[in-house]
């Protein structure tokens, strides 16, 4: 009893195993070139065939010959073979399995992110796709890593030769998920690196240094990374040179009037490549 009972949970197993990829998409899944499908009509065993779909997107079936599948669903694929084989047979019922799918993988592409492939085995959204990459990229020697060197903003998804999301940085940095959706089969992820990724402070700090940019990064939390003012500062004449639209632009901060009096207007949120310019004054 005991090995009829094991046979049967290794059959169970098996089956299980060679239709999950079908049982994780269910009817929605898009068939695509590559995919082995198992495609049986109901009291028909001449008409119960394995086959995989061509690089032309096309399949051939006893009876029915040719069939375009690439890009259709299983449940309208079991709806054009019914229809075509209603000439042979009576009232067909047909039914139709993924059994390999190939056709599952979108693409991470770009500069600013190690180059990769990934599956999707279950529906998957943008933003679990970028919690893997970070993981693969930093290995946890730096979690910060991937977010400090990657331009988010620039970043997109295409799709069909179309961008149908741009600019990650919300998603991604200020967990804003209303930006999040599903990918779909062959997207691909354009993640370029930030051209300038620092911030410069010098002048009249204690450490003039340069800062790895993150989102957020002001002006007066640049300061403080550069150990703050030196006695001879100026502190209501900050200049931030900013490379902007091809110009040069220069913006004035009164950072004083930012300590003392709490001018939250003057803690102006800066920019990768910003030079930050504390001028120095007598006493």
């Amino acid at each position: 009893m005991e090995c009829r009972h094991m046979k049967g949970k290794l059959l169970i197993t098996i089956c299980f195993v060679i239709f999950f990829p079908a049982l994780l998409w269910g009817g929605g899944y898009l068939i695509g070139e590559g995919d082995t499908l198992e495609i049986s009509v109901w009291g028909e065993k001449d008409l119960t065939v394995s086959v995989r779909v061509r690089p032309d997107g096309m399949i051939t079936m006893p009876a029915v010959g040719e069939v375009a599948v690439s890009g259709i669903t299983v449940v309208d694929l079991q709806k054009v073979l019914s229809e075509r084989l209603r000439d042979y047979v009576k009232n067909p019922n047909v039914t139709v399995n993924v059994r390999e799918i190939t056709n599952n993988k979108v693409y991470v592409i770009g500069s600013g992110v190690r180059p990769g492939v990934y599956e999707l085995t279950k529906k998957t959204t943008l933003l679990q796709i970028l919690s893997l990459i970070g993981q693969t990229e930093t290995k946890s020697a730096d979690p910060q890593a991937f977010l400090r060197t990657a331009d988010l903003k620039k970043s997109y998804v295409l799709r069909d030769g179309k961008r149908v999301k741009e600019d990650f940085s919300r998603l991604l940095l200020e967990g804003d998920t209303s930006g999040d959706f599903s990918l779909e089969v062959s997207d691909i992820i354009f993640i370029p690196i930030m051209s300038e990724r620092f911030v410069h402070v010098t002048g009249a700090v204690n450490k003039p240094k340069s800062i790895d940019f993150r989102e957020g990064l002001t002006v007066l939390a640049a300061i403080l990374e550069a150990d703050g003012f030196t006695k001879f500062a100026k502190q209501n004449d900050v200049v931030i040179f900013r490379r902007e639209g091809g110009k040069d632009v220069a913006i004035k901060v009164r950072a004083k009037d930012l300590i003392q009096d709490g001018k939250l207007s003057e803690n102006v949120m800066l920019r990768p490549g910003d030079y930050v310019v504390v001028k120095e004054g007598l006493f």
